[in-house]
């Protein structure tokens, strides 16, 4: 044998991921130009490589083993990123779409397999359960295009849970049957399994991941920390007697809160999700995939046709009968049909399962199967089918709402003037991930762009001290951004005053947000700049946020947002809305609104954040600080609106605020809101700012004085001399 020739199937553990790693480079490049979607480009891959095709790789323990993590993967972001309110609101709809779609499928499934492929009630009941059951390989396309809160996917994820659940207890029961395991203390131990796994998942996982989030903030601690969760999850769901699928869906909704939608940890999950796992599992339902089997015989062809057709229009039902009934336009009719259409993991697990069941002989020796092997060859094509159809249907479905969706973005943003920017003054390293951490969670709109932020030194310091102090905390600014995947730009200014430069930045870059940070001083001004010559928020009209992060913001049960009295009738009151609204939705916190009875009775009517605000409480006055204090709790993020001195909303007691905060909430996160008011100087950036120039100034001044009183007229003389 030649030295350079590699036998096959590979064995070498580097060239197979090595192999594996080119197919998830090239191959959806390639199948882009044919109009294929890139999931099942993959699928199409792994048929083509596996040992069903050119032999190039098993489908050997490494494979199985990062396609069981892949799965498990899809599962759990569907329970992280689905928004965990409209879950709630929606429970009664997802869970009756998830029993019409069961009964529908495996009816149908029943009657196909009784009737036209004349199997026994048994086989026929497994038959309907894969047809009940299905997989949501379109789950990472829909987050990748940012519509995973669309009604339509919240109602079928939570559909899957129902479906998925009842499929695989249908298979455990016919298992059990065959088995002559069902008795009495089955259905007590079921029970029991699963309402242990359910509370500790739901109840325990949350605790100890807040308590986890708070004390540790290393990256790769947090990932590897919420990585063994889930799969401990999908564990204790197998020890209770169901799929550990199952268990990490539960797992990625007992975190939702936890993880936020913009922080650095929900990209990472993510982004190695999609690079690695997903991938990995795509390419080995591929490799089950055996044509040659296929034209084996012409029963395995019938019977792939016949689950194929009837499996699809059972799912084609369902979706229809949601859109009708719950008013969904076709493109949210074809998103659900993409992502309850594919069968993959339940399918195979329910067919294998069947094929190994052995009910007795036949007469010339040959096991007789719950399932046979024109099913089992035939369950390979049809998942490969209802894959692709899936794909195809949901995607185009996906792509029509994202582009609707950016479309009335578009609308609502108007003109380039109203883009917005944010800026983020940086002094103190300690802070920078969380002040950045708060601009991303911020940002209304989907740009990566519009953050900047900004370090002013001062004119007598040298260069290298100067690049090696603002060099290192906007270098760490810039890796917090492009770790949420945003850019921000970097901004470094000199100037003899820190307000001066601040307001400069803002009137030359046209900043609509400005994000500082809170330090404990004697007064705002103080704790916001350091100094208290000048006040940056009397020379600088945009919504400024003065933020104290004690605790990380993901970790947050309730933000308390406090209205002053006329705080409704500001310029800005829309624009700094807005941003709650945003940090209430991606942190998944409860809002809880204190404000005047009219300020009450004026946001309930409001349609853009009714649905937001959990509850409303009566703040009277500035001396209920104390009685509110009562209330605060450990894990709450205290909003508090402000206004500038001589405003509409402005009560003398605000000068305060500093000693009210140092004294009742030392132990909290809080964020002071100073919104756009009317009347407001636009910020100077041509304020004379170095020290040479007033220094001439003041010299020109005396000299002016002194020449008046040599050449002041004395008292006598004419008007002449």
């Amino acid at each position: 044998m030649s030295p350079f020739a590699i036998p096959l199937p590979l064995k070498n553990p580097v060239l197979q991921f090595s192999l594996i790693l080119f197919i998830i480079l090239f191959v959806p490049l390639f199948f882009k130009r044919l109009k294929i979607p890139s999931l099942v480009s993959l699928i199409i891959a792994g048929a083509v490589v596996g040992p069903n095709g050119l032999n190039l790789m098993l489908r050997d323990s490494s494979i199985l083993l990062f396609g069981t993590v892949g799965l498990l993967y899809i599962m759990f972001l569907a329970g992280l990123e689905i928004d965990v309110e409209d879950f709630r609101k929606n429970s009664v709809k997802s869970t009756l779409f998830g029993l019409y779609t069961f009964f529908i499928s495996i009816t149908l499934g029943i009657v196909v397999g009784i009737y036209l492929l004349h199997f026994s009630l048994l086989s026929s009941i497994l038959i309907g359960s894969i047809f009940a059951s299905h997989t949501l390989i379109l789950y990472p396309l829909i987050s990748k295009l940012g519509i995973a809160k669309d009604k339509a996917v919240n109602i079928s994820i939570g559909g899957t849970l129902v479906t998925d659940t009842l499929a695989l207890l249908v298979l455990a029961v016919v298992a059990g049957i065959s088995n002559g395991e069902i008795t009495g203390v089955f259905w007590i131990r079921l029970f029991l399994g699963i309402t242990c796994f359910s509370g500790i998942v739901l109840l325990l996982f949350p605790i100890i991941a807040r308590w986890f989030f708070k004390r540790f903030d290393d990256s790769v601690l947090q990932y590897l920390f919420v990585l063994a969760l889930v799969f401990f999850s999908g564990f204790l769901a197998e020890a209770a007697g169901v799929e550990a699928i199952i268990g990490a869906f539960l797992g990625g909704l007992a975190l939702n809160r936890l993880i936020a939608r913009t922080s650095p940890l929900m990209n990472r999950i993510r982004f190695v999700g999609n690079a690695i796992f997903i991938p990995f599992f795509l390419i080995g339902v591929g490799m089950l995939i055996d044509i040659r089997a296929v034209f084996k015989d012409y029963e395995t062809i019938r019977v792939a046709v016949v689950i194929t057709v009837a499996a699809s229009a059972a799912k084609y039902v369902s979706a229809w009968i949601t859109q009708k009934f719950f008013g969904f336009s076709l493109d949210q009719r074809r998103l659900i049909f993409g992502l309850i259409s594919a069968h993959a993991a339940v399918a195979l697990a329910t067919v294998l399962i069947g094929y190994n069941i052995v009910t007795g002989t036949a007469p010339d020796g040959t096991p007789q199967r719950l399932l046979n092997e024109p099913v089992l060859n035939g369950t390979i094509l049809f998942i490969l089918v209802t894959c692709i159809l899936a794909t195809v249907v949901g995607q185009k479905g996906a792509h029509n709402i994202a582009l609707a969706e950016s479309a009335e973005e578009a609308a609502e943003r108007g003109t380039d003037s109203d883009e917005e920017r944010i800026l983020i003054p940086l002094g103190d390293a300690g802070i920078v991930d969380e002040l950045v951490n708060l601009g991303v969670t911020v940002k209304s709109q989907k740009s990566r762009n519009g953050i900047y932020a900004l370090h002013v030194a001062h004119y007598g310091l040298s260069e290298e001290s100067v690049k090696k102090n603002a060099g290192s905390i906007l270098e760490k600014a810039e890796v917090a951004a492009s770790s949420t995947d945003n850019t921000l730009t970097s901004i470094l200014r000199y100037d003899c005053d820190v307000v001066n430069g601040i307001a400069g930045v803002i009137k030359e870059r046209k900043i609509t947000d400005l994000i500082m940070g809170f330090q404990q001083k004697n007064s705002v001004t103080e704790s916001i700049t350091g100094c208290s010559s000048e006040d940056i928020l009397g020379r600088c009209n945009v919504t400024t946020f003065i933020y104290k992060p004690f605790q990380p913001l993901a970790t947050i049960r309730r933000t308390i947002l406090v209205i002053p009295a006329e705080g409704e009738n500001e310029p800005g009151f829309m624009l700094w809305m807005r941003k709650v609204v945003n940090i209430v939705r991606h942190t998944g916190s409860r809002l809880l609104v204190y404000a005047q009875k009219q300020t009450i009775a004026g946001m309930r009517n409001t349609d853009a954040w009714k649905e937001i605000i959990s509850d409303y409480r009566v703040f009277r006055d500035w001396d209920d600080f104390p009685s509110l204090a009562r209330e605060i709790r450990s894990d709450d993020n205290v909003l508090i609106v402000m206004s500038r001195k001589g405003h509409l909303s402005y009560h003398h007691k605000m000068d305060k605020i500093s000693y009210y905060l140092n004294r009742y909430f030392r132990e909290n996160s809080f964020i002071l809101i100073y919104p756009v008011q009317a009347g407001m100087p636009e910020p100077e950036c041509a304020k004379p700012s170095d020290e040479p120039v007033r220094t001439v100034f003041i010299q020109l001044r005396d000299l002016g004085r002194q020449l008046g009183r040599i050449y002041r007229k004395p008292e006598g003389e004419s008007e002449g001399k």
